[in-house]
């Protein structure tokens, strides 16, 4: 039994020091190739403190748009520190009725802090249950890699909020713009989703979509 124990102790610590980073970081080097574990290195020698802070997050975002809302991210390359670490953040801004549509993070999870106002958010899973949750200041709330969520400022002014992933690049795909703004062929959207062809072509037109 000794004998049992200490084999599976030992292939754990194998297993383990495997996995392990070789390099204590590789911040990102934009102008080189990317792989699916994030941008090639910068030359270490090359590297400063600079590299791992961002200044970004501490202004708002310009509201000014159809959603009124900003979203503001410290990712890599622009948080060139975070490259490989499986952490990023960026901060949300929302004006009175803002909106960040339904969206998904294919590469990570997210986590929301309210820093002010008041934050209706919530996700579908995959079996289409609704969890859904009014955040007021402090208050926070996950949600899963890939799933559909969204955030509305349901309060009466603005609204702020700041946002981890779980890695330095979750990626973004908004289902209203993956839909309407882009070249898709109307009469595939509409069989699609059951909209009708002046549905269809409505949005097309709020979103910029064409065919």
């Amino acid at each position: 039994m000794k004998m049992i124990i200490h084999i599976f102790f030992t292939l754990s610590l194998v297993s383990s020091i495997s996995y392990a980073s070789v390099q204590d970081f590789c911040v990102a080097d934009p102008k080189g190739p990317q792989s699916p574990s994030g941008y090639s290195c910068k030359n270490p020698d090359q590297v400063t403190e600079n590299d791992f802070a961002f200044s970004g997050l501490a202004k708002a975002g310009n509201t000014s748009n159809i959603i009124k809302a900003a979203v503001t991210p410290a990712f890599a390359p622009a948080f060139a520190g975070t490259n490989g670490l499986g952490v990023s953040i960026a901060r949300l801004d929302l004006a009175t009725g803002g909106v960040i549509p339904l969206h998904t993070h294919p590469g990570a999870s997210e986590v929301l802090v309210v820093i002010q106002g008041t934050i209706c958010a919530g996700f579908i899973s995959s079996a289409n249950k609704v969890y859904l949750k009014t955040l007021e200041r402090g208050d926070s709330m996950v949600f899963p890699q890939g799933l559909l969520h969204f955030q509305l400022n349901s309060g009466k002014g603005p609204a702020l909020a700041y946002v981890a992933f779980g890695s330095s690049s979750p990626g973004l795909q908004i289902l209203s713009f993956a839909l309407f703004a882009n070249d898709l062929p109307s009469e595939l959207v509409e069989a699609t989703t059951f909209l009708s062809d002046a549905e269809v072509k409505k949005l097309k037109g709020v979103l910029g979509g064409t065919n």
